[in-house]
């Protein structure tokens, strides 16, 4: 296969991945729901998974240090995060759920999924597993 088909399905992928990011956005804030798709994900992977240190916070979320310290500052400031300090290593911090935090987690989960099931329209099973099988195969061709 030449060349120029492959830049052409990375940019279909990337142009895809933005899409679908700018449409949680617009229905985010059409919902009222008071946060961000990416402020969404931290939330998200806290509740799943409890106490987290930045560092592997950032690698659940695809986010660099600075990039995710903004962004768990202003989820602290709504008073959904907290910082504790790490209980071993007295520089580092674990961020966790606030009560109120998980009160949103929970709230916002039902409604969430149905934005984005919006993407997913029209799809059949068979498209999904291939989209998946697809997916993964690039992701370990990137290792």
């Amino acid at each position: 296969m030449e060349e120029e088909p492959y830049s052409m399905y990375s940019f279909l992928l990337d142009r895809t991945a933005r899409r679908v990011k700018q449409y949680a956005q617009r229905r985010f804030k059409q919902l009222g729901f008071n946060i961000t798709v990416d402020q969404w994900l931290v939330l998200r992977h806290l509740y799943d998974n409890n106490d987290l240190n930045q560092k592997e916070l950032a690698g659940l979320v695809f986010k660099d240090t600075p990039t995710l310290t903004r962004i768990i500052d202003l989820l602290c400031d709504k008073g959904l995060t907290k910082r504790k300090p790490h209980p071993v290593d007295r520089r580092s911090y674990n961020v966790c759920l606030t009560s109120q935090g998980r009160s949103k987690v929970e709230q916002l989960k039902p409604r969430i999924k149905d934005v984005r099931l919006k993407a997913w329209e029209g799809l059949s099973e068979r498209d999904f597993a291939q989209f998946k099988r697809i997916l993964n195969a690039i992701y370990v061709n990137l290792k």
